[in-house]
């Protein structure tokens, strides 16, 4: 704990010289532009990957990026987010090389992780036929991290805070970003063409 005590130091004294009022105009609230619902990997540190500073995202994090309707944590965060701090945009967040996803992948067990990696599963299982007809096992792996956010993102789109939101005038844009490890970039997958179509009579919400 002491590294971390003596970083913490180093970071509040390299902080003061760099902008003196930098404590003391955080300390008066926040007001983000963005919300992003990334993988608890250490190797994923939200700011620094999209160059953002403290105050501007809001961020929740969990095994392997999920959107699962029964966390009441993520709904939490999201609610807050959207109807509180009026977040501009909500990023679902994955990334290449996703211990989660490839423990889904396998047909081992894990533990108690077995029963939240069932919601990959599933992402297998909708598009099963894409994730068998590819042959080179790390491009299969690669394709289902982005289908996992992809997939993500569209539970995003069901909850009914999402619902709600786009019935105001500024709804928040919905993204889903694949983070690559080994480069340090962040690839859009353009969600927009995914997302529920067909379905409003199902998903929808007056």
């Amino acid at each position: 704990m002491e590294r971390i005590l003596t970083g913490n130091r180093e970071w509040v004294e390299k902080k003061n010289q760099e902008d003196p009022e930098f404590f003391a105009r955080s300390a008066k609230g926040q007001a983000p532009k963005y919300l992003f619902i990334g993988c608890s990997d250490s190797r994923v540190p939200a700011s620094q990957i999209s160059g953002t500073g403290p105050g501007e995202m809001f961020v929740h994090r969990n095994i392997a990026n999920m959107v699962v309707h029964t966390d009441i944590n993520l709904l939490s965060v999201l609610q807050y987010a959207v109807e509180v701090l009026k977040v501009k945009h909500v990023m679902v967040v994955g990334h290449y090389g996703c211990g989660g996803v490839a423990a889904a992948m396998s047909d081992k067990q894990f533990g108690l992780i077995d029963n939240w990696l069932t919601n990959i599963k599933d992402v297998i299982r909708i598009h099963e036929d894409e994730f068998t007809s590819i042959t080179d096992d790390e491009q299969r792996f690669r394709r289902l991290v982005e289908l996992n956010v992809i997939e993500q993102v569209i539970n995003l789109s069901k909850t009914s805070i999402i619902q709600n939101a786009l019935k105001t005038d500024e709804p928040p844009q919905l993204h889903g970003l694949v983070y690559d490890i080994r480069e340090g970039i962040l690839k859009n997958l353009d969600v927009k063409e995914y997302m529920v179509k067909g379905f409003e009579h199902i998903y929808g919400m007056q």
